[in-house]
């Protein structure tokens, strides 16, 4: 089996295999002007999708989309209206959409004093995007009983991020809502993937304060690795999908024993505040 052609086995529960086919598929990637995007753009062209770049930077979609031969359409793709008017665009020119990867997201704010419209700008883009990609997406998925829908989360949604209570919360619940679709439509032919990376070589981690440094800074990994951990995961059929294998450990220790994990993530954070303090 090669990155072109990928079988999900559902278990043995299910009445059949789901077979999604890269080459030839209609796939929509959220986010792609750059970063994580990008490279599952860059990832799903090269094993034969026809790919439709979105992101909300007109200039970045459409350079992404003549460099992969695929199809620009920027705009919002958390909004209510900007999900809805992108997958109208994307059947337009698709004609149908196999594959839909949520991957635009957003870190702002901080702690609890985060203003208001932080936190609302947070939900709307890192969580409600998801949810309203799958409402405009499930009937048409469910009626023909096939779908693939990755949601770009991160490891901080399985652990916890330091520094930003808004990026990790709402990672959080952006892994749960993945859970819950695989969880409820997977006997009827939904295929989902959850993409939990660490650091990443991207803006955001360069935004991401001593925090994001002290925590991600030594591990962090270039996007095209992402996309490389998706295509595999994908032919391998995991939900989880973890570009830094150590996650699935740390996940583990995390659920086996909290309080340790918890005093262990408070020692770290005294880290991150001695680095503070250090650069004032």
């Amino acid at each position: 089996m090669n990155a072109a052609t990928m079988s999900y086995r559902q278990g043995a529960r299910y009445p059949a295999d789901v077979t999604v086919e890269i080459a030839g598929a209609g796939a929509v990637v959220t986010g792609a002007g750059s970063g994580i995007g990008r490279a599952l753009a860059r990832g799903l062209a090269a094993a034969g999708a026809r790919v439709v770049v979105n992101d909300l930077n007109f200039e970045a979609a459409t350079a992404v989309a003549k460099e992969i031969g695929g199809y620009p359409a920027p705009g919002d793709a958390a909004t209510e209206a900007g999900v809805a008017a992108l997958i109208a665009i994307a059947r337009d020119g698709l004609g149908e959409i196999d594959i839909y990867c949520s991957n635009a997201g957003i870190a702002v704010g901080a702690g609890p004093d985060s203003p208001e419209e932080a936190w609302q700008r947070s939900w709307e883009v890192n969580v409600l995007a998801h949810v309203r990609a799958s409402r405009e997406l499930l009937p048409a998925w469910l009626e023909r009983g096939r779908g693939c829908f990755v949601v770009t989360a991160s490891a901080a949604g399985l652990l916890t991020m330091l520094g930003s209570a808004t990026y990790s919360v709402t990672k959080h619940a952006a892994e749960s809502y993945a859970e819950w679709l695989a969880a409820s439509y997977g006997h009827r032919g939904l295929v989902v993937h959850c993409i939990c990376p660490q650091g990443v070589r991207t803006n955001m981690l360069a935004q991401s304060g001593q925090a994001g440094q002290v925590v991600l800074g030594d591990s962090a990994i270039e996007p095209e690795q992402v996309a490389d951990a998706l295509l595999e995961g994908m032919a391998a059929g995991r939900f989880l999908i973890l570009p830094h294998p150590e996650v699935a450990r740390y996940y583990q220790m995390r659920a086996g024993d909290p309080d340790r994990w918890l005093h262990g993530m408070n020692r770290m954070q005294q880290r991150i505040e001695e680095a503070e303090r250090g650069l004032a």
